[in-house]
């Protein structure tokens, strides 16, 4: 395992645009400490964004999950330059040729995706315990280790969606041709959802059982939007006689959906790379 990491390692390291995507998107997860900063001044109304709790344990460790997830896109880049790489620069035919089997190969990308999937949950949690214990107004252990689940899925939801960015990469070969194919797969995703609720299954939820199976609704659904649950939003709906019921909790089914997901994807990457003639 460390051999195959250490070759990803030695090909990542001399990728100067790598590079300086991997260290903007960790760059931009400590911005979130910014948001602490952010104050309106509406004539006598003070406004502060750190004073409406999202550095509040535990729910920051939602927030800051969501915010650095959508985030992950730099990373997909660089696993599908990584792939395409393999192809423009002739390196995958080179390793076989020194004696890596396309086994070894599809198990390197897949460990290198883990490890950036897990540098990235510890840097949150690391960002995330500093803006807490510096702003939270609950610093009691109980609360403050509460709801880590979040960092679970964080983790689960990177790892899902760069096997997919990896297995496109297989796929396409061209970085640029499979980041298109990724952004028409969600649009795709959004107009099945889209006839399904509104012309097939009309005023139930059968849709929405569906759309949660989809790969790309999958990982979305592991950590949902948290800014409803600020009590800034609770209360404004509760004044204009409307309420949030929202389920925010992380599910096993939900968990194991991706997981799923994650194994076909490597799996295919394997059996297309097996198949085809390089």
């Amino acid at each position: 395992m460390l051999r195959l990491l250490e070759i990803e390692y030695h090909k990542l390291r001399y990728s100067r645009s790598a590079k300086i995507l991997v260290l903007t998107y960790f760059i931009l997860i400590t911005f979130i400490a910014l948001i602490a900063s952010i104050e309106f001044n509406l004539g006598a109304i003070n406004f502060r964004v750190a004073d409406q709790g999202i550095f509040n344990f535990p729910y920051i460790w939602h927030f800051n999950s969501y915010v650095a997830a959508l985030l992950k896109l730099f990373l997909a880049i660089v696993i599908v330059s990584m792939m395409s790489n393999e192809y423009s620069h002739r390196t995958l035919k080179q390793n076989l040729i020194d004696g890596l089997s396309k086994k070894e190969f599809i198990a390197s990308k897949f460990l290198t995706v883990i490890v950036f999937s897990l540098i990235s949950t510890v840097f949150l949690f690391i960002v995330t315990m500093i803006l807490g214990l510096s702003f939270s107004d609950f610093n009691e252990a109980s609360i403050i280790f509460s709801d880590m689940e979040y960092l679970l899925a964080y983790f689960l939801k990177l790892t899902g969606f760069f096997a997919f960015c990896m297995f496109l990469g297989i796929l396409i070969k061209r970085s640029a041709f499979a980041l298109g194919f990724l952004f028409i797969w969600w649009i795709l995703e959004s107009i099945v959802y889209g006839v399904l609720k509104w012309k097939i299954f009309r005023d139930s939820e059968i849709a929405d059982n569906i759309a949660r199976f989809f790969p790309l609704e999958a990982m979305s659904n592991l950590i949902k939007e948290p800014f409803s649950r600020l009590s800034a939003v609770q209360t404004a709906a509760t004044q204009i006689g409307s309420e949030f019921d929202k389920d925010y909790g992380i599910h096993w089914y939900q968990l194991i959906i991706v997981i799923i997901w994650t194994g076909i994807f490597v799996f295919l990457s394997y059996r297309l790379l097996k198949k085809r003639d390089l």
